[in-house]
């Protein structure tokens, strides 16, 4: 009676372990789901470094009258009364599809 009881005993032991290595939610399970966690919280971390600029973009227009006018000159091409507009326009190289450099304005007088 006692030998089968141990042999009850050490199935039952087997099937249960064959569960927690390839069952459903066992080990195999586990690693893909680390895997993807380290996946998201790299993801994570990207787009939390890119809010953090955005977020200093955002207090910088809101408080400095330099990064708006920055932003009027490179975005809006916006120049100062007095200041007078230059465009350098090159010729692409044979074959490229590159867009021509961006224009900048430079003051007439010595601001």
């Amino acid at each position: 009676m006692l030998k089968w009881l141990a042999l009850v005993l050490i199935a039952l032991l087997i099937a249960l372990q064959i569960k927690l290595w390839a069952g459903d939610g066992g080990m195999h399970d586990l690693h893909g789901i680390r895997a993807r966690v380290a996946t998201q919280q790299a993801e994570n971390a990207k787009l939390q470094q890119r809010n953090d600029v955005l977020h200093a973009d955002v207090e910088d227009l809101k408080h400095g009258q330099d990064a708006v006018e920055a932003r009027a000159r490179s975005q809006l091409g916006l120049i100062k009364p007095g200041e007078v507009f230059y465009q350098v326009v090159t010729q692409p190289a044979a074959g490229s599809t590159a867009p021509p450099p961006a224009a900048a304005a430079a003051p007439a007088s010595g601001q």
